[in-house]
């Protein structure tokens, strides 16, 4: 797929049939497992499940700890697609590649979007291991979905408001919840490598919280494709120069796989939280 084509629609489109097919019928939620999150995929009954190579588009994720399978999860009166892994910028497949999944959703009938992701974390008062709510993001991966071709229609519209990116309804929601969530601004970088001490020095001067190499390109994809977005950091690490620590990609998998027990039943909640919301809405 090319970055900014129209055809990465169509492709997204041909997806959803596939999905669609697979588990019969529309979903509402898609939920994206980003590492340390995976242990969500074992509190959540898939009432089915497939390769996301048996669908069209889909490239298996190359990045630790993400795995590569759609699953279908009945949460209360609502149905989810829960990705078990996500493809990132870094693995060298093109913006159109990263934001997949969300067209595909889009198009299978999901109007919500849930992101998890690990962070670096600026905020030494919050420690490793903290989980925080997005509420805005920096985008310094230098890309953006909707570079190129406009979108076909009824997508028309390069230029999305951003301003309401990350949704305070549900935002409020998940606070519900859990109301010692921590709230801040993600800054987003391409990677794979961590950042230096500068930078980090800088996104503390620009205001973020919380630094990674994920998500920016999907909420920004959601937004253009009408979804609401709410998405989870888990700190799995001080950001570079914060400790004097070296940083390191096992670090970042250890800290997640012990927050799993935690994080895991706080995603569920929160999706079944939602579908309460949505219910009540419909009556």
């Amino acid at each position: 797929m090319v970055v900014g084509s129209a055809n990465a629609y169509e492709v997204a489109k041909l997806a959803a049939t596939d999905v669609l097919k697979k588990f019969g019928g529309q979903h509402d939620v898609l939920a994206v497992l980003g590492s340390g999150w995976a242990h969500a995929a074992t509190v959540l009954d898939a009432t089915d499940e497939i390769s996301v190579t048996e669908i069209q588009g889909f490239i298996k994720p190359s990045a630790i700890g993400h795995g590569g399978t759609l699953k279908s999860v009945r949460v209360g009166d609502s149905r989810v697609l829960l990705l078990t892994g996500r493809t990132h910028l870094y693995e060298g497949h093109g913006v159109d590649a990263v934001v997949h999944a969300v067209r595909t959703a889009a198009f299978a009938g999901c109007k919500t979007v849930v992101l998890t992701n690990a962070a670096g974390c600026l905020r030494t008062d919050w420690g490793v291991g903290a989980t925080a709510l997005i509420t805005d993001h920096i985008n310094l991966t230098g890309f953006s979905p909707l570079t190129g071709a406009d979108a076909p229609a009824p997508l028309h519209g390069r230029f999305v408001d951003l301003t309401d990116a990350y949704s305070a309804r549900l935002r409020k929601i998940a606070k519900t919840v859990e109301p010692t969530l921590h709230e801040g601004v993600y800054m987003g970088f391409h990677g794979p490598h961590f950042e230096t001490p500068a930078e980090i020095r800088a996104a503390r001067v620009w205001g973020a919280d919380l630094v990674g190499m994920s998500t920016v390109m999907e909420t920004i994809a959601a937004r253009h494709m009408g979804m609401e977005v709410l998405a989870l950091s888990l700190a799995t690490n001080l950001a570079a120069g914060i400790s004097g620590e070296k940083l390191s990609g096992d670090e970042v998998l250890a800290i997640g796989k012990a927050a799993a027990g935690r994080v895991g039943p706080l995603l569920a909640e929160i999706l079944r939280q939602i579908d309460k919301e949505s219910r009540q809405i419909r009556s």
